[in-house]
Order: structure tokens, then C-alpha cells, then sequence
């Protein structure tokens, strides 16, 4: 293993060195790491097809994303197992990500007045089936398209055909540039080890320039190959089961001899160190067992070689296979770089029935973003990019209240529901134009490839082309809203300590007249969320009953439209607490509203990790999307002789009704010395929601969002 370890060891400190040149060529990112490496000097330029400077349409993205192909450099390195990075954010690089051809001017009036994050033209976010790829191979994809072609003749569809072909020969292109270098390196390198895996390199790469993989290696480097030419086309970054996609490749390669695990550790370790997407390990195999294997388990021994930005889901079950669990628990006390993470298989199987569907197909949907499940191949979800800023909505609500006669927190509800009701219809209806007319606009000319329908019918996914539509809609801020009518209710109706004129005064001036800070103090000392069995709790509960039931609502069998709500900010808790003034709870006006699903930060006075867990568990909207965890540990809480007790909490919350659970272990003192000097600790990776990142490549505003959280906790 020596020598993979000093390869290994080689590829991390050029990876640590390609994050210091992405920040000097393009300053701080507020993103996941991507793997993404820094633009060339003479960086690409995008094509435009309309007048905006954009570029629209099938057409409009074959020919930049065939084009792009062609001049995208080539990346090798002599230690990494495997040829390949990307650079290009290609839909970034747009001026414009909407066709103007299609405008939805009657829904900006309620858009901008919820502020809701409508994912209009958005990339992506569902997951392809690599198993697809991997059985068939590229020339195996242009076979099929011709057969499709075929059983469709309409004009359009041969235009979509063509566009798909031009693609995936396009990729090959790109493959087969590096097939041309890895001759050239090879006949210079002069290390006789290195010289041997580049050999190697090349014959994995002409092995599967037309054909299907056969071995791990091939394996991985198709993976690699497909998912780069996605992220470049649209940061696509879902991931799938990869221990049970590896699986046979594995097994094939060390029952003939092929490989040693070493050797399969070394490709894992450049697998993983490639690009961190979702990828998640174990889960139900549907027999009463668990999916894992001994591959399992060398993934996470990859992932602790190179412990580096990474995104790796277990999934937790009754079944589950208890030995991977607790090596999973031993490497995120080890390592404390917000790896792994865990799923709830409980709650999101029986959740995602709930919608109709089968238990069979529930247990198909995985893990494979930054907080959303998916149907490898099967669903377009729109995951992670609809948001209705509830606390938005209570401010419009609050500012009708103020204005009648009677108030109360009845009154109050009744507008917040009111409000409510037209947001969600609001965000629905953004979500039916963005179906209608995406095709035209940006379609999905690579994940199309891995998705079961759009081929064999010539649509695009998001035209009618996906076999289910399970369409997300996440409400954010949910603990601001609960807190304020807590606050509301106990300060005003309950106490009497306060009217609603002198509410009124102090959330409009900000807190900031005389005696602001004391009145709020008085709000934020209110019982909240998350304290357990309290107004706060029963609030929250309340309004996320609300907000389900509005959600699903919107779904339409005939239309094949299913709507599936689910609670979760991302990080636009910096974006959306900029759109709303102080509220009830304390909150000054401008700033962050409440993370996802937990409640706010303080909420008990040491950190409270299980009442955490129940709180969350019981805000859950139960169809199968998730209302993550967001975990804070401090170090001295997450030693290897509280695993047992980490992993019980784990399975309580799971227990109980939870989901997903995102887990930092940060001590306080780094965070804030690398928060005052980031070069500092160009190590220091942390899950800022669903994905991890450099604390060095954030702004200011981000790494204060991480600041705060441990602070208050």
C-alpha cells in the first residue's frame, strides 16, 4: 500500500493547492467544492444564440456544450488512477438562465412579495442511473438512440435524437484527447511505477472509449467521464449506490486476480477525491438484509485516506448492517470533517408511500444530494430549488393584522394561513411553467442520456419524458414563525407584558429605541421551538402541518404531477433573511432566518443534542422528503468513547420520524481563528448544509452563518 499512500498523499496536497488557485483566478465561492478546478487563462467563452447574450434551446446547448467540448483541457496526473477534471460552470456562465421568450410576469407580483425562490430555469437537481451508462457504454447509448430514432420520425424528435449523439460523440472526443496524451506522457515519464499506471490509465481509457466497462478501474473512469461532462453542462452532482454499482466489478476483479484491495483502495481514494458527490452506502436490499458489502467498507477506508471534501450517505435501517455503522461513526468522531452523514430509511420509505407508491420503490429512492432523495433515473424533482420564505409570509400576515381592529394570535393564523395558501399555489405554478417551456429554455441533454424515458419516447425529462414527476416544494424559516407566534402569544395574550402598538413600534424601528433590547430579550426569552412541549413546539407543529397540506394539494394524478413538500433552506438563509424586517421572536431585521428544520440557534442553553433530535423528528412532513438535522458537536462531546451515544441519537431521531442528519464536529476556538484568518486553515472543511466546503473558499457572510451556529449552541 506504500506506494498508493504516497500517491494518495501527492493528490491531496494538489488538491489543497487547486482550492488556493480557485480562490486567486475566481475569489470566494459560497458553494460545494465540486472538484472543480481553477478556469485556464485563455478561458472558453460561451456561444450565444439570442440577443441577451445568452444562449437558449436544444440547439443553443448542443453547440456551446459540443464546442466547449472540444477546447475543454486535458487534465492528467501521473499519480491519480484516473484521467479528468472539470473546469467550465458552463449554465453559469449565461447572462441570462431564462428564455425571455417565455416570461412569467403574472407571478412575479407574488413572488416578490413572498419572496420565494421559484427555480424557474434552474439546473438540474435529480438523479441519473448509472447502471445505464455502465451496461451499454457510450457506442451502447448511440445504438439505443438509433433504435428510438427509429419508432420516432417526427421532426422534432430527430433534431432531440441528433442533439444526443452530437453529445455523447463529443464526449468521446474529449475521452479520446486524453487517450492522445496519455501517449505522449507516457513515452516521457521516466519512473517506472508512475509510467505503469499511466499504461494503465490508457488502457482503461481506450477500453472504454466505445464499449462498456469490465473492471473496477473502467468502472470508475465511465463514472468519472459521464459526470464530469455533466457538472461542466449544468453542475449535475447526483450520486447513486455506489457500493452496490461497484459491487460486481470488484468482485469480478479480485476472485480472477486482477486487482489487490490495496489496488482497489488507490482507486477509490482518486474515485472519491475526484469530485465529492452524493453517494450513499448501505440501505435495505429488500429480503430482510442489508445492501452492503465488503466494498462498503472500503469505500469508507478510501474516504478516510484522503479525508478531504466529501459527501458520503449511510443509510440507516432496521436491518442495517451495524458493523458499517459503527466504522462510519468511527471515522466522523476520527476525522471531524463533516463525514458521513446519515438517511432515515424508516420515515422516508413509509413517507414516500404515503404519495401512492409502492414499498418496493420506496426503498429505490436514495440519498443523492445535498438534501433531497431521488429515483436514480426514474423522477424529475426539481429538489432543493423551490423555497417559500415562510417567514415572509408571516410578515405580510402580520402587517394585515396591524391594521385591524381585533388582533390576536387566532387573527393572526388565520392571515398566516391565508398567505400562506397563495405562496405555495404561487411556487406550484412556477413549477408548471418551468415544465412547460424548460425544454426550450435548457434542456437536459446529459442526464437524459441515464433516465428511463426521455430516449425510448424522444422527449426531454422535464417534457414529459421522466416516468414519475415528484415535484419539491421547501418551506424555509420554519423555527422564525413558530418562535413569533410563541412570542406573540406568551408576551401579549398570556403575561401581558406587552401590546400589540408597542410590538409593532419596536419590530419596526429595529429593536434599537429605548428599551428595544429589553423587549427584545423579553421576545427571544419567549418558549421556543425546540425546548420541548412547549407553545414554540406546538407552533411549529402547527405550521408544518399547515404547509404540508398545502403542498399536497397541488398534486394532479392525471397530470402525473406530484407535489411533496418538505422543510430546508440551503444556505439561503442568508438570501431570504435579507428580505425580511425584525420579527416577534427577537430576530433584527436583515438578518439570517432560521436554518431548515431546526430551531433557532440558542434554543437551549448546552446545545441540547436530543432535544434537538425530537424536535426536528416532530416537524416532519412525512411524504418522503426530508427536514435534515443540522448537528453541531463540539470536539469535547465527540470523542470515541461517545460513539455509542452519537449513534443512539442517530437511531432516536430516525426512530422517532427523522430523515437525514448532517453532522459537524467543530471546535469553537478553530472555527473562529480560521473565521478572523482563513489561510490559516485551508484544511478545515465543514457541512454548511447539505454539503460540505473549504471554510477558506466562503465569504464572510457564509463562514459567520457556521460562526453563529456554534456560538449559540
Amino acid at each position: 500500500m506504500n506506494k498508493y499512500y504516497q500517491r494518495i498523499q501527492q493528490l491531496k496536497q494538489r488538491k489543497q493547492e487547486q482550492t488556493q488557485e480557485k480562490i486567486a483566478v475566481e475569489g470566494l465561492l459560497d458553494e460545494d467544492d465540486y472538484g472543480r478546478i481553477a478556469l485556464p487563462e485563455n478561458a472558453w467563452e460561451i456561444i450565444p444564440n439570442h440577443a441577451d447574450g445568452s444562449f437558449y434551446g436544444i440547439e443553443g446547448w448542443t453547440n456551446n456544450f459540443c464546442n466547449l467540448m472540444d477546447a475543454h483541457p486535458i487534465y492528467i496526473d501521473k499519480n491519480d488512477a484516473f484521467a479528468g477534471r472539470w473546469m467550465y460552470f458552463m449554465s453559469k456562465m449565461r447572462p441570462n438562465k431564462w428564455n425571455p421568450k417565455y416570461g412569467f410576469d403574472h407571478l412575479i407580483e407574488n413572488q416578490e412579495k413572498y419572496n420565494i425562490i421559484h427555480g424557474i430555469g434552474d439546473d438540474a437537481h435529480f438523479a441519473p442511473d448509472f447502471k445505464l451508462g455502465l451496461q451499454l457504454g457510450w457506442d451502447g447509448l448511440l445504438y439505443k438512440m438509433e433504435v428510438s430514432k427509429a419508432l420516432n420520425p417526427e421532426a422534432e424528435k430527430i433534431a432531440f435524437y441528433t442533439a444526443h449523439e452530437q453529445a455523447i460523440k463529443s464526449i468521446q472526443g474529449w475521452i479520446n484527447r486524453h487517450i492522445i496524451e496519455l501517449n505522449i506522457k507516457i513515452a516521457l515519464e521516466t519512473d517506472g511505477d508512475l509510467k505503469a499506471n499511466l499504461e494503465e490509465m490508457l488502457l482503461v481509457n481506450q477500453a472504454i472509449l466505445n464499449g462498456p466497462p469490465k473492471t473496477l478501474r473502467q468502472a470508475c473512469q465511465w463514472i468519472i467521464w459521464y459526470h464530469l461532462a455533466s457538472r461542466t453542462y449544468n453542475r449535475d452532482g447526483a450520486g447513486g449506490q455506489i457500493d452496490t454499482l461497484l459491487q460486481p466489478y470488484y468482485e469480478n476483479d479480485i476472485n480472477n486476480g486482477l486487482i489487490t484491495k490495496d489496488e482497489a483502495v488507490y482507486y477509490l481514494s482518486c474515485f472519491l477525491i475526484n469530485d465529492p458527490i452524493y453517494w450513499q452506502l448501505g440501505g435495505p436490499d429488500g429480503k430482510g438484509g442489508d445492501v452492503s458489502s465488503e466494498l462498503s467498507f472500503l469505500i469508507l477506508e478510501a474516504a478516510d485516506l484522503i479525508n478531504t471534501s466529501l459527501n458520503i450517505t449511510i443509510r440507516v435501517h432496521e436491518n442495517m448492517n451495524e458493523e458499517l455503522f459503527k466504522t462510519s461513526l468511527t471515522y466522523l468522531i476520527k476525522n471531524k470533517n463533516a463525514w458521513p452523514r446519515y438517511s432515515g430509511d424508516k420515515a422516508l420509505v413509509e413517507g414516500f408511500m404515503r404519495n401512492g407508491y409502492s414499498e418496493e420503490l420506496a426503498r429505490q429512492r436514495i440519498a443523492v444530494g445535498c438534501n433531497w432523495m431521488s429515483l436514480p433515473g426514474l423522477e424529475y424533482t426539481m429538489n432543493d430549488l423551490v423555497k417559500v420564505n415562510m417567514v415572509k409570509v408571516f410578515e405580510v400576515a402580520f402587517g394585515e393584522l396591524i391594521k385591524l381592529q381585533d388582533k390576536s394570535t387566532e387573527a393572526l393564523w388565520s392571515l398566516f394561513e391565508k398567505h400562506l395558501k397563495i405562496a405555495v399555489q404561487t411556487a406550484a405554478d412556477g413549477i408548471l411553467h418551468h415544465l412547460k417551456y424548460q425544454k426550450y429554455n435548457e434542456p437536459e441533454l446529459i442526464l437524459n442520456l441515464l433516465s428511463y424515458g426521455p430516449m425510448e419516447r424522444g422527449l426531454d425529462v422535464s417534457d414529459g419524458g421522466a416516468m414519475y414527476y415528484n415535484l419539491s416544494i421547501d418551506g424555509a424559516g420554519l423555527a422564525v414563525v413558530a418562535d413569533s407566534f410563541a412570542a406573540i402569544q406568551q408576551q401579549i395574550e398570556l403575561d401581558q407584558k406587552l401590546d400589540w402598538s408597542a410590538l409593532e413600534f419596536h419590530l419596526e424601528s429595529n429593536f434599537t429605541e429605548v428599551n428595544g433590547e429589553r423587549i427584545r430579550q423579553l421576545m427571544q426569552n419567549s418558549p421556543r421551538f425546540g425546548q420541548g412541549e412547549t407553545i414554540g413546539d406546538a407552533w411549529a407543529k402547527k405550521i408544518s402541518q399547515l404547509f404540508t397540506k398545502e403542498v399536497k394539494a397541488k398534486s394532479n394524478k392525471e397530470k402525473n404531477h406530484c407535489f411533496i413538500p418538505g422543510l430546508f433552506s440551503w444556505a439561503n438563509t442568508v438570501g431570504l433573511g435579507k428580505a425580511v424586517g425584525a420579527t416577534p421572536n427577537g430576530r433584527k431585521a436583515g438578518t439570517p432566518i432560521s436554518h431548515g428544520a431546526n430551531p433557532t440557534p440558542g434554543f437551549v442553553v448546552d446545545g441540547g443534542s436530543l432535544a434537538l433530535a425530537n424536535a426536528i423528528a416532530d416537524v416532519q412532513p412525512g411524504f418522503g422528503n426530508t427536514a435534515p438535522m443540522q448537528w453541531e458537536l463540539d470536539p469535547s462531546l465527540a470523542k470515541e468513547e461517545h460513539s455509542a451515544i452519537i449513534g443512539a441519537i442517530i437511531k432516536t431521531h430516525f426512530n422517532r420520524g427523522g430523515t437525514l442528519i448532517n453532522v459537524n464536529i467543530m471546535d469553537k476556538e478553530e472555527v473562529l481563528a480560521a473565521h478572523k484568518d482563513p489561510h490559516l486553515y485551508p484544511d478545515l472543511v465543514v457541512r454548511i448544509t447539505g454539503f460540505t466546503a473549504y471554510f477558506a473558499m466562503l465569504t464572510q457572510e457564509f463562514r459567520q452563518l457556521v460562526v453563529d451556529r456554534i456560538l449559540e449552541n
